[in-house]
């Protein structure tokens, strides 16, 4: 009797300890799952907080005057000046430092903003996976992607205006023809532009 009654204590702990790691178990996968579609959610959040690359362009933004037949909330961008405007009211409009297509690679016309995207993927062009090999198919948003924190692409071309894992670059001609701006400068421009805004590039 003694060892049953001793059998039926274990088997009664036993039980217990398995019900416990069982409720656990649920409660941790439960928080797992919670977490992984929080994190869905708040992964633009996260990333835009400990991103490092959030520094000042060679000549930081500012408001100036600025004269043009372009309506508020259109963009030029000055290949010799190395600058991005966002037209305001009144004759005014944001500077912002930017990195601009290298030689044979830089362009001028006119287009709108088709889309906008908070840390996009990269897919490089086969044309640019054949100069450079090495170059991924595809590459997923984070801070090491060369598309950076944001990105407002340009009609149907190849062409965007995104941020840059390389800061230093700004203000120089090294790109295959998109316009590069600091992490910081383009999260600003992106909360400030609509998709089908106007976009000028010229010499």
């Amino acid at each position: 009797m003694r060892m049953t009654a001793g059998y039926g204590r274990r088997g009664l702990i036993m039980a217990g300890l398995t019900a416990l790691i069982m409720a656990l178990g649920a409660c941790t996968q439960h928080a797992a799952d919670e977490h992984v579609r929080g994190g869905v959610q708040a992964s633009v959040h996260d990333l835009d907080r400990h991103i490092t690359s959030y520094v000042s362009a060679p000549k930081p933004r500012r408001v100036v005057d600025f004269e043009t037949r372009e309506p508020p909330g259109s963009i030029v961008v000055s290949n010799s000046e190395r600058a991005l405007y966002l037209v305001l009211e009144e004759d005014k409009a944001y500077r912002y430092g930017v990195g601009v297509g290298r030689q044979g690679f830089s362009w001028t016309g006119r287009n709108r903003v088709s889309m906008k995207r908070e840390w996009p993927d990269w897919r490089p062009p086969a044309a640019m996976r054949r100069r450079q090999p090495d170059l991924p198919v595809h590459m997923p948003g984070g801070p090491a992607n060369p598309l950076g924190a944001r990105a407002l692409y340009i009609g149907s071309t190849l062409y965007r205006i995104h941020g840059s894992n390389e800061p230093h670059t700004i203000g120089q001609a090294v790109s295959s023809g998109c316009i590069r701006m600091t992490n910081a400068d383009v999260r600003h421009l992106y909360d400030r532009v609509r998709v089908g805004a106007r976009v000028v590039v010229r010499n």
